[in-house]
């Protein structure tokens, strides 16, 4: 499935690095809930990745909609933006966001 596809879709996010826990190479906290959608893969062959935002405490697994997603010009590796159905993020916000990963690398946010 093409990345874009997912937009608008309801997915559940498994989340492996949960809100307040550390990058196991790079040591940085993560701010916010991380994890991948089981089955998928992504450009880089591994699951695809999702930032899980709006829900602000630390999660094992979570169902909610694909609001945006982070395409990385400069990587393999897109990165779905997951919310809960009554939330919403512009751009700039899921920017700031996810800015502690995401500042590693070129992207732009495509929004449905």
């Amino acid at each position: 499935m093409n990345t874009k596809d997912y937009l608008n879709k309801t997915v559940t996010v498994k989340i492996d690095r949960p809100m307040g826990s550390h990058h196991p190479k790079h040591g940085f906290i993560y701010p916010i809930n991380y994890g991948f959608i089981p089955d998928t893969i992504s450009g880089d062959g591994e699951e695809l990745n999702a930032y899980l935002l709006g829900v602000f405490e630390p999660v094992e697994t979570y169902t909610g909609k694909v609001i945006a997603i982070i395409h990385r010009t400069n990587d393999d590796d897109d990165k779905l933006i997951i919310a809960p159905e009554d939330k919403t993020y512009t751009p700039d916000q899921i920017r700031a966001l996810t800015e502690f990963q995401e500042r590693f690398f070129k992207s732009e946010i495509i929004t449905p």
